[in-house]
């Protein structure tokens, strides 16, 4: 059929187009579906006609899953079996291995998950555990090294000691050689610390010598002149603590100046400086000789402008005697001479560095070396662990059992740290209270050691004393403390007493203040009166301290009591022998000097009663000197001279009358005349 080609006009609005029924209906997807889609099976029950005759093997494939994964649940279920000690020890031990045997930057392992391993290794004769060990000996020597300096070292060298020195001696020299040449300041600390463990541990001592010596001599063979001069240095200071001797340096200084160039001299400046005051001390032909050829070089050699200053400046030092260069600081010097041991080494002896000691080692013997040194380092410190045991043989008292007695361990501080922390501990605690009641709760609080209560005594009276003018806070506090317990007036009595023997110590304001310190608590009866006892007023027995001392005393005693009450304290029958010192009446002198002192400072009432009793002393009789016999010597004597005045006095332009009458006195009358 053939249709025309004409083109039709469109329909109009509102009316719909003529399009058959069927192209408006949603075709059938014509693509072929994908091998990945998927779909869902028939359900059996539904038709399957691939099944043959019905039979289908999914229709039990659901009940049987249940029944198998009801049999999981229900079957026991068997434990693992927990790994042995030696199986956990053989675990740590082979990831700790791998962990040591890792690359720098490898795997990261949390600290606590390494300690935690390393807390599970036991086995004290593994190499495992003796590796731990080093580690943990290397740090701490390296804590400890770091951390030195002088207000502390004596606290540091007991914990130096608390480590093993004997097999970390290498670790030692090396960790305090790394820090002294990154602090050269610091070096006569570093100095100190090998000097006190030179005492004990000589080894140790040579050790870093012999390092230092060999540093040296490298550095100089390099030209490396920071080497040289950190080297010499800390031998110089070694040498002011005697653990080297001085012959050492003198060998340096020699090489040093033989060949004269500006590093050679600044090395030796420098070490002239450092030790100069020793050799003036020790071997002065040493010290003027390296001094000319000091004087040589700076007029002869061509050496630069600096180095000529420093030389001259070696010399004003040397001038001064080395006041700011000493050889030991006063705050170091903690070692006892006949404790130094020195050693005799020189530069061009066959030395050995022994670098060996630097690196871990397994040590078969491990547990009886430590053994050794614990030995060593009780004998050291000081610690006395002694173990008393006993067995009794017999089986009816002791049965077959062993007893032993485990003495407490004692540290006795010589340093007397504790003591100055106590002191700082009880005058902070003064200083931080507003009043006195706030003061005396917060000292009782405080846990006083044994025997330590007089330290809390002389705090309070040192405090008083500082101040400008005396507070009556300080007295209060020693009130109340008199009055809770007698042993604390037992310890102000004992105060009072040793700080009027040594009271010419203290300057005026002071005694001022600690007079009235004790005034205070005598006028309030926080100590007897009977600690009077010790005052001895005479002439010979005071001195201008006591006598400040004692006029203050009364005064506020006086000012306190007044003086009727004060008068009948000292006519007190049970008190009386205590004022025999200060109210003398054994000697007339005694007793006038001790009236006119009390005459003298306004309290001439308290010596009415001493006044009586020298008033009806009985006066004692006149001694007339015995008649001396004349000899014929004495009376020739005398007639000379009478003869020579005479002549004297006839040839002097004198009246003749008074010439005559001496030449007709009596032999005895001249001379009375």
């Amino acid at each position: 059929m053939i249709q025309s080609a004409v083109r039709l006009s469109s329909p109009g609005p509102g009316v719909a187009p003529d399009v058959p029924t069927s192209s408006l209906k949603r075709q059938r997807d014509s693509r072929s579906p994908s091998p990945l889609r998927h779909r869902s099976p028939k359900h059996p029950r539904y038709g399957n006609d691939s099944a043959p005759n019905g039979v289908n093997d999914d229709l039990n494939y659901q009940p049987n899953e249940r029944f198998r994964r009801l049999e999981i649940t229900q079957a026991p279920r068997v434990q693992p079996k927990p790994p042995t000690e030696e199986e956990k020890q053989n675990a740590a031990k082979k990831e700790y291995d791998a962990l040591l045997g890792a690359r720098s930057g490898g795997t990261y392992i949390p600290p606590a998950r390494l300690r935690a391993l390393q807390a599970q290794i036991t086995d004290k004769a593994s190499k495992e555990y003796q590796r731990m060990a080093w580690e943990a000996l290397k740090k701490s020597i390296n804590g400890l090294v770091n951390k030195v300096n002088v207000s502390n070292i004596k606290n540091i060298v007991p914990e130096l000691f608390s480590e093993n020195l004997v097999r970390g001696r290498g670790l030692f020299c090396r960790s305090i050689m790394r820090s002294q040449a990154q602090a050269i300041p610091f070096t006569p600390v570093y100095a100190c610390m090998a000097a006190i463990v030179n005492t004990k541990l000589p080894q140790v001592g040579e050790l870093l010598i012999h390092r230092l010596v060999t540093q040296f001599k490298k550095a100089y063979k390099r030209n490396d002149k920071a080497v040289c001069l950190s080297s010499t240095t800390f031998l110089a200071q070694l040498c002011n603590f005697q653990v080297v001797h001085e012959v050492l340096l003198a060998q340096i200084l020699l090489l040093t100046l033989h060949r004269p160039t500006d590093d050679a001299v600044e090395i030796a400046v420098n070490l002239t400086r450092e030790c100069g005051q020793h050799l003036e001390e020790f071997n002065a032909p040493i010290a003027n000789a390296i001094f000319d050829q000091m004087r040589s070089i700076l007029h002869d050699s061509d050496i630069a402008t600096r180095i000529q200053y420093q030389i001259e400046v070696l010399f004003q030092v040397r001038k001064d005697k080395y006041k700011d260069n000493p050889a030991i600081p006063e705050d170091l010097d903690l070692v006892e001479e006949e404790d130094m041991i020195t050693h005799r080494t020189g530069l061009e002896d066959e030395i050995s560095t022994r670098d060996s000691l630097n690196i871990f080692k397994f040590d078969a013997e491990w547990e009886d070396n430590e053994k050794k040194y614990q030995t060593l380092k009780s004998e050291i410190l000081g610690e006395a662990e002694e173990e008393n045991g006993f067995e009794n043989e017999s089986d009816s008292s002791s049965e077959g059992e062993e007893a032993t007695e485990e003495r407490t361990l004692e540290i006795k501080d010589q340093t007397n740290t504790d003591l100055v922390n106590l002191r700082r501990t009880i005058y902070l605690t003064i200083m931080s209270s507003s009043q006195a009641e706030e003061a005396c709760h917060k000292l009782m609080k405080l846990s006083l050691p044994n025997g330590q209560e007089p330290e809390l005594v002389s705090m309070i009276v040192e405090c008083s004393s500082q101040s400008r003018t005396f507070e009556r806070f300080y007295g209060l506090i020693g009130e109340r403390f008199s009055k809770i317990n007698r042993l604390w007036q037992e310890l102000f009595s004992e105060s009072f007493a040793s700080n009027y023997e040594t009271i010419h110590r203290r300057e005026s304001q002071q005694i001022r203040n600690v007079a009235s310190f004790f005034g205070h608590l005598l006028s309030s009866e926080a100590i007897a009166f009977q600690c009077l006892s010790v005052v001895r007023l005479n002439e010979q027995e005071t001195t201008s301290s006591s006598r400040i001392f004692i006029k203050i005393l009364f005064q506020e005693i006086s000012q306190a009591l007044g003086m009727k009450v004060l008068q009948a304290k000292l006519k007190d029958e049970i008190l009386r022998p205590s004022f025999d010192g200060i109210f003398p009446m054994d000697e007339p002198r005694n007793t006038r000097f001790s009236i006119n002192y009390f005459t003298s400072i306004g309290m001439g009432e308290l010596t009415e009663e001493m006044r009586e009793h020298l008033k009806n002393a009985p006066k004692p009789a006149a001694v007339t000197a015995p008649s001396k016999p004349e000899s014929d010597s004495d009376s020739f004597v005398e007639i000379t001279l009478k003869i020579a005045f005479t002549i004297t006095l006839a040839s002097s332009p004198a009246p003749p009358l008074f010439a005559q009458q001496i030449a007709h006195t009596p032999t005895g009358d001249w001379q009375t005349q």
